[in-house]
């Protein structure tokens, strides 16, 4: 019957574009350049969020609230859903509200931003989907990865597997959509293509310490291939982030409450 239904609507143009998305790569409105360049030594730390669901001036504060929280955190990034409906004004609300973190915020789009307005105010106020960030100083990689709507595409995927033989040794990566379900009844909003998700796992075995993910609002933590998969519990309802933590001996990580 979901099939059915899903064959017979037509959704707005930009939800399944994945090649417009792809060709944004690159065009930054929300970050400047030396963002995209942080300075971390060999230890640093840095905080995770998913699913602020930024909606009016309450929960942009809420969001703001992580401004007593950063404590020696060098960055913050967020994994989708970062506003309830994907317009400019609560994006506009989200760029306030990131601007008073005091570090530099990483933000990539969930379903919720992208599936009103066909994703234009994104495009028009943070810019780029898709995008690299590698450390100026120290052994950092990061990816940021657009699957709001459930999958990858194989564009997106071939950059991917190109990016990573330049990858440093601290490897990240970021999305929205979770690869795993925790119990029943299962949402089916996940990434379901089964060969696109054993593709992305295999390219990143091994040569990634932790993807982090969101979309579902609840705990979900995997391992393969010697990479964590954390998806988190979402901060609208539950004010969860985690805290990451890179030192000389290694990658270490623990999940929090405000």
């Amino acid at each position: 019957m979901c099939c059915a239904l899903l064959a017979g609507c037509s959704l707005p143009q930009y939800y399944n574009d994945y090649d417009s998305r792809f060709a944004w790569r690159g065009e930054f409105r929300f970050l400047a350049p030396p963002d995209l360049s942080p300075v971390l030594g060999g230890e640093y730390s840095f905080l995770v969020v998913s699913d602020p669901h930024i909606a009016d001036s309450a929960s942009a504060e809420a969001f703001e609230e992580l401004k007593n929280r950063i404590g020696d955190s060098q960055f913050v990034v967020v994994t989708g859903d970062v506003t309830q409906n994907g317009s400019a004004f609560e994006l506009g609300l989200f760029i306030a509200a990131a601007g008073k973190l005091g570090v530099p915020c990483y933000p990539l789009p969930g379903n919720h931003d992208i599936y009103t307005e066909r994703g234009g105010p994104w495009r028009e106020l943070i810019g780029s989907t898709i995008y690299r960030v590698d450390s100026s100083s120290g052994d950092t990689t990061l990816f940021m990865l657009d699957n709001a709507n459930a999958s990858f595409g194989n564009d997106q995927l071939e950059w991917l597997e190109a990016e990573m033989k330049t990858a440093r040794k601290n490897t990240f990566v970021f999305c929205h959509q979770n690869f795993f379900i925790g119990s029943s009844p299962p949402d089916v909003e996940q990434t379901t293509d089964i060969g696109e998700r054993a593709r992305f796992m295999a390219l990143l075995k091994g040569r990634c310490q932790a993807v982090f993910m969101g979309h579902l609002h609840k705990r979900i933590i995997r391992t393969y291939g010697g990479v964590n998969y954390i998806m988190l519990e979402d901060y609208s309802g539950n004010r969860a982030f985690c805290r990451v933590r890179v030192t000389m001996s290694g990658v270490s990580w623990e999940i929090e409450n405000l």
